[in-house]
């Protein structure tokens, strides 16, 4: 498939993904990193961590990190409809989202527009894809979560 601008041909690849609304942003991550979903739940803050860490709820019994995906893509807070449970390294963590779309069959070639997604952004979005005529943002593996958010979790209680 060629994008458009694009001077050859690339064949597509493709990822099953949870696709989500970021404020007004449309996101995907990957499916197999996705836990569940679930209605926001009650979440204290935490001091001394990133202003995207709206704190700490417990899911399932553990205490665990949410952070605000339009916060941390666009750097102001939405209204939270969802809270996505994801596997990290250490760990669960919730991303407080807006609407769940739901599962859908993402294009993971549609290219990674450096200039766009360059500097802290390139840490946070694999890609720029479509769904209909709405662009997408393929986000990268939310495995590494910053260590600032992991050490104030464990001032907190967090394990």
């Amino acid at each position: 498939m060629r994008q458009y601008g694009q001077e050859r041909e690339v064949e597509p690849v493709v990822m099953t993904a949870l696709v989500f609304r970021a404020g007004p942003l449309l996101c995907a991550l990957r499916l197999e990193e996705v836990i569940e979903t679930m209605r926001p739940l009650e979440t204290q803050p935490l001091a001394g961590t990133p202003p995207f860490v709206l704190g700490i709820s417990v899911l399932r019994g553990v205490p665990t990190p949410v952070i605000d995906v339009g916060r941390l893509l666009r750097g102001d807070q939405g209204e939270a409809e969802r809270y996505v449970a994801v596997r990290t390294e250490r760990g669960a963590v919730a991303l407080a989202t807006g609407e769940i779309i739901g599962i859908r069959s993402v294009d993971t070639t549609t290219g990674a527009h450096p200039a766009l997604l360059g500097g802290r952004s390139s840490r946070l979005v694999a890609g720029v894809g479509t769904v209909g005529a709405e662009p997408l943002l393929l986000l990268q593996s939310m495995r590494a979560v910053p260590d600032d958010v992991w050490e104030a979790a464990a001032s907190a209680g967090v394990p």
